[in-house]
């Protein structure tokens, strides 16, 4: 299977080597071409003479966390960075999304599950964090920036500015995970941040507009205790 992904470069990071060792495993079985560290400083010190497709990292790991370890590659790269957290570590889990990483796997994981977030996030370029002028056309969506019109699946949809400033955010950034924090900020400014009932009312409502059955999402998804995900043509495979 190598020349189907051509030999897409990974980085796994953790602690803990069986599961290094199963990373290794599987993925060179997919035909990526995998290195392996057992902290951040490791990590980093591997990037200097070899560029990675897409970092994993466990959080939790001795000398640098995977919460630096974001932070630092962020501050540098836009790498597609996919976290590996216990339960129970939702707080650990938002710093790291906010401080860069795009999407989290919850250990114990199905390796099926971290595949597919593999695949999902080789397949986006990175996205600019400012908007860009001009329409996003993405699955079963069309958000024209400048006319600050809607389409979902060729139906006009009217919305409110906030919720038009929203949808753009979250269209800008499909299939990655937002934070409400992040959401917040960008929406309604830095002083907003806290206010996640505020948000909460906004995805109800937009949710009414752009959904087939707003009890039943599709497209804006929920990911409980974190924030939301933009599916604008949900995948089977993710």
């Amino acid at each position: 299977m190598s020349g189907k992904n051509d030999r897409r470069r990974i980085l796994a990071v953790d602690d803990e080597p069986q599961i290094t060792r199963v990373l290794r495993t599987s993925l060179v079985s997919q035909g990526y071409d995998i290195r392996v560290a057992n902290d951040g400083e490791t990590a980093l010190e591997i990037l200097k003479d070899w560029s990675a497709d897409l970092v994993i990292t466990d959080l939790a790991m001795p000398n640098m966390d995977g919460l630096e370890l974001c932070r630092r590659l962020r501050s540098r790269s836009q790498v597609p960075i996919i976290v590996l957290s216990v339960r129970g570590e939702e707080r650990t889990k938002v710093q790291a999304l906010d401080a860069g990483a795009d999407d989290y796997v919850t250990k114990p994981f199905g390796m099926g599950e971290l595949l597919a977030r593999v695949r999902a996030n080789l397949r986006r370029a990175p996205v600019p964090e400012t908007p860009v002028a001009g329409a996003i056309e993405a699955g079963d969506f069309r958000v024209d920036l400048d006319a600050h019109s809607v389409t979902v699946r060729g139906r006009a949809v009217h919305l409110t500015p906030k919720e038009f400033d929203l949808l753009a955010y979250l269209a800008q950034r499909p299939g990655k995970v937002i934070t409400h924090r992040a959401l917040l900020s960008a929406v309604w400014g830095p002083n907003s941040s806290e206010q996640t009932e505020y948000l909460r009312v906004f995805v109800g409502q937009l949710r009414k507009k752009i959904e087939p059955d707003a009890s039943s999402p599709r497209y804006l998804q929920t990911e409980p205790w974190v924030g939301y995900r933009f599916q604008p043509q949900p995948d089977e495979g993710v």
